[in-house]
């Protein structure tokens, strides 16, 4: 037999296939799904390091400058732009230091009562119903039984605690107390959600998120997930010293994803649209050792990453944003973890040995969370989230039609920072030809041999022609001013690119329309409409879910918190922010004026009113507004104190003076020394007592006759 079928037909290398890289099963399945990830937001990765170069000032390789060209200057007008928008989302949205999320039942919640009113004695006799009923009314006396089966009590939630049997479900019907349980449980709820959005430092992660979706289009904020909060406590011990006792509870926590970690679905548009989620982790040996110490993770392969030693690869696009590109040993010490959130098949379950799948058939996939560092599986838990959702919310700053990812401000006025830095460079070049004169020197009419270096002084010899034709200084046109008209043309196109008009982050000699102030509110107020869909798409896709899923955390985990029934509904309200502060003020402060009329203030919540007008004033409320129960106490003492003040006047006063008949103030008397019903005299003023039926001057009473 030849030797021939052994060896290639040519020189090429024979593949070799190594099992530790090929990766098979769960390991093998997460790095594929990470490869399509990749694979498919490559293109939205070259728009992304192109908005963040402009942002940065820094021209690339595949900027082409002309040979004549000397001036490389960048101006940085996506900068400003990026973060005006930034500023004004961030004051819009926690300027008023309260979370814009409120939790309000459904206009008809289920599982609780929306009106309840206390008990009356008609409410008594309601609940006595005929023990014996009629046919088919549903209480059927089963045998051996006394009475009919009474249908289950309405659900009051905390005023059924408080109160007990003394409130009945339903609206008053005679002027009782009336109280809204629904109302009650949604205010509890969202109380909590707030109390925990700032315990976990939320503002915080709001403000990377919105700053990333400004300049590269899309912000991710990933959670809630459970932490061990340390809460510092001090007590005093039988002798009176203090002991520091600190203790840990369990907290709901977010965090904020770059887009350059985040790898979804390629083919969804939404985040209710992936199949699948991965996070890619750059962490040092600390970090992931650290890991052990978190629930689920197995040690045992950890232990082997460190032991393989670091893995993490550069990928092209990091070179520039975390510019070091002549340090080669930066990524020795670092790991590339991957932290998958999705679907898998059964048999992958089957393989890592998962609890709860032993029942499911074949063909069944699991909601799983899974981590993999290399081809080594460090963590794979079922979704620990009822119901299963992928713990993500990704919100564009402009909606990017068919595709998860948005448009930022940075690649909406690519073109016309491209114009500017163009026109900007050319102004320079012919500013540096146009500053400097170019000599023109006829050799024949001078005497050979000598320097033709210029300087003042300078003497030239010519031995034949005119006066003052031999050496001639040319000078270039001027053409900075066109070259500057066109940088002015170019600006104010990144101004309408953006929707960001230059006077909201400071442009000087403002001129026509904003030289007053209401041409003023009425261009901020048109600059605040392209913000508002900006706040609009915040609303609807992170605020709105973030809400959703702390109500959720809370009734799956929070043991602490009261469980709610019914319903809830969670509301945005970043856009009841955008309306201008001053104008706010000004229809606030007229709405006020409005009081002032007895008939129409009953119409109006005034304690709501005057919160409102504080906040829109940048007022803390809750430092200078009572609430009614508070008014009313201090409408008590107030009421004391001017009793008080005039009993004091009242004994001060000389008895000369008493005996006069003056009064506290000025002399004057302060009653008068008779009364009238008509007010005809001894010194009463008005119109007096209006007669009642029966008295003297009543016309209504029948007339008299004399006999």
């Amino acid at each position: 037999m030849s030797d021939n079928f052994l060896q290639p037909e040519d020189d090429s290398a024979v593949p070799i296939n190594n099992p530790s890289e090929q990766m098979p099963g769960l390991a093998g399945y997460v790095r594929s799904k990470f490869e399509d990830s990749e694979n498919g937001r490559r293109s939205h990765e070259h728009r992304w390091l192109q908005a963040y170069k402009n942002f940065r000032g820094i021209y690339d390789s595949t900027t082409q400058y002309r040979d004549s060209e000397r001036s490389k200057v960048f101006i940085k007008i996506t900068k400003t732009k990026v973060l005006a928008a930034y500023g004004q989302i961030v004051d819009i949205l926690f300027a008023n230091k309260k979370f814009p999320i409120v939790v309000e039942p459904t206009p008809m919640p289920e599982g609780i009562e929306k009106f309840a009113h206390m008990k009356t004695p008609l409410d008594e006799e309601e609940e006595q119903p005929d023990p014996y009923g009629f046919e088919g009314d549903g209480r059927q006396v089963p045998p051996g039984a006394l009475e009919a089966e009474q249908p289950d009590k309405h659900y009051l939630g905390s005023y059924g605690d408080m109160f007990g049997d003394k409130i009945v479900a339903g609206k008053a019907k005679a002027g009782e107390p009336q109280f809204e349980p629904a109302k009650e449980a949604a205010r509890r709820m969202e109380q909590c959600i707030h109390d925990q959005l700032l315990d976990t430092n939320a503002v915080n992660v709001f403000r990377k998120a919105i700053f990333e979706s400004s300049l590269l289009g899309t912000g991710i904020v990933k959670g809630p997930f459970n932490f061990y909060k340390r809460v510092h406590k001090w007590e005093r011990d039988e002798e009176g010293n203090r002991i520091y006792r600190p203790y840990e509870k369990i907290v709901p926590r977010i965090e904020s994803v770059s887009v350059w970690d985040f790898h979804p679905d390629p083919s969804a548009t939404s985040i209710e649209d992936c199949e699948y989620v991965i996070q890619r982790h750059r962490m040092n040996r600390q970090q992931l050792r650290a890991l052990v110490m978190r629930p689920h993770f197995d040690s045992v392969a950890i232990e082997e990453c460190l032991a393989k030693g670091a893995n993490y690869e550069d990928k092209y696009y990091e070179d520039t944003i975390r510019e070091d590109e002549t340090e080669p040993y930066y990524q020795e010490n670092r790991f590339e973890v991957l932290e998958y959130w999705g679907v898998i098949d059964k048999k992958y379950a089957d393989e890592v040995g998962m609890e709860g799948v032993e029942e499911m058939s074949e063909f069944d996939q699991v909601q799983v969370n899974v981590w993999i560092c290399g081809n080594e599986v460090i963590r794979c838990v079922a979704n620990p989230f009822t119901p299963a959702r992928i713990p993500y919310q990704a919100f564009p700053f402009e909606i990017n039609p068919y595709q998860l990812w948005g448009v930022g401000v940075a690649e909406n006025m690519e073109d016309a920072q491209l114009l500017m830095n163009g026109h900007v460079r050319m102004a320079i070049d012919n500013l540096a030809l146009a500053g400097n004169l170019v000599f023109d020197v006829d050799e024949a009419s001078l005497v050979p041999g000598q320097n033709m270096d210029i300087f003042p002084g300078k003497i030239f010899r010519r031995q034949s022609g005119v006066t003052g034709t031999a050496i001639n200084g040319l000078k270039f046109p001027n053409t900075a001013g066109e070259n500057i008209q066109m940088y002015q043309i170019s600006r104010q196109l990144a101004d309408e690119e953006t929707g960001i008009p230059s006077i909201m982050h400071g442009q000087t000699g403002v001129t026509g329309t904003g030289r007053t102030a209401a041409g003023l509110s009425m261009l901020m107020g048109s600059a605040g409409l392209a913000m508002k869909t900006v706040i609009k798409n915040i609303d609807d896709n992170l605020l709105k879910p973030i809400g959703e899923a702390y109500f959720q955390w809370n009734m799956q985990f929070n043991e602490e918190s009261e469980d709610v029934e019914g319903d809830l509904e969670i509301k945005p309200r970043g856009v009841a922010a955008v309306m201008q502060k001053e104008v706010r003020s000004q229809r606030l402060t007229g709405l006020l004026q409005t009081v002032a009329n007895p008939m129409l203030a009953p119409f109006i919540k005034i304690p709501n009113l005057m919160r409102e007008l504080a906040i829109s004033q940048d007022i803390d409320p809750d430092s200078l507004v009572n609430d009614t129960n508070e008014a009313q106490v201090y409408a008590e003492m107030l009421k004391g104190m001017m009793a008080d003040a005039q009993q004091g006047t009242g004994e001060g006063a000389s008895p000369d003076s008493q005996q006069q008949g003056m009064g506290q103030s000025g002399g004057v008397s302060q009653q008068p020394q008779g009364t009238d019903s008509q007010g005809s005299g001894n010194g009463t003023i008005g119109v007096g007592a209006t007669p009642t039926a029966g008295e003297a001057g009543f016309t209504g009473n029948a007339p008299e006759f004399e006999e």
